[in-house]
């Protein structure tokens, strides 16, 4: 998922500036999207900017520069909309942050997409599983490297295959969780109609 659709996702939320995006792409965001220079952010802005998907309105700031403030705007809503429901292929590493951030962005505005999103996540990484799990893992040693203990790599190669298995399974496990959410309805897939018009706020 390009970083484009990952700043429209939290601009579909409330309007934020430049300097707000990067603050929750540091903190909470850094599961959904690392390694976020503030440059590469405010360039983005910018060409989202002249492609019509945000607009901005400066705010200004007592003793401090004034802030852009961006806001999505229909053809940005539009443009998120149309990648959160574009086919979704998994990398080869479960731990790369793609998933995520479609995840949290079917959840605003495609949320029919959610469970599809989950099944073919699950199916890839079964068969990934499948396929690697039970694979020759029989070390094949650098000639000529000193330094290379035979000992020590196979150590090594045994602590990084039993890291990787037990957190491909937790990925697995809340895979599966969440699609039972999702399946029985736990999870809301669309926003249901409220049962009575909310009542006017006393002015």
């Amino acid at each position: 998922m390009k970083f484009d659709h990952v700043l429209l996702g939290l601009l579909a939320l409330h309007p934020r500036s430049g300097w707000d995006l990067k603050e929750w792409l540091a903190g909470e965001g850094q599961f959904v999207r690392s390694n976020a220079h503030p440059s590469q952010i405010y360039r983005l802005l910018k060409r989202m900017a002249e492609q019509g998907w945000v607009v901005y309105e400066t705010d200004p700031r007592d003793g401090r520069p004034d802030a852009k403030v961006y806001r999505l705007t229909d053809a940005g809503r539009a443009e998120l909309i149309r990648e959160a429901r574009s086919p979704y292929r998994p990398t080869s590493r479960f731990q790369d942050p793609d998933f995520m951030a479609r995840f949290y962005c079917s959840a605003q505005l495609a949320p029919e997409q959610l469970l599809p999103l989950v099944d073919t996540e699950l199916a890839y990484r079964r068969r990934q599983v499948a396929v690697m799990r039970p694979r020759d893992r029989t070390l094949a040693l650098p000639e000529g490297t000193p330094e290379a203990d035979a000992r020590r790599l196979r150590m090594i190669r045994e602590l990084t295959h039993a890291y990787g298995t037990s957190a491909v399974d937790a990925w697995l496990d809340w895979l599966e969780h969440v699609r039972r959410l999702l399946a029985d309805g736990t999870v809301p897939t669309a926003n249901p109609a409220p049962a009575t018009a909310p009542e006017e706020t006393p002015r």
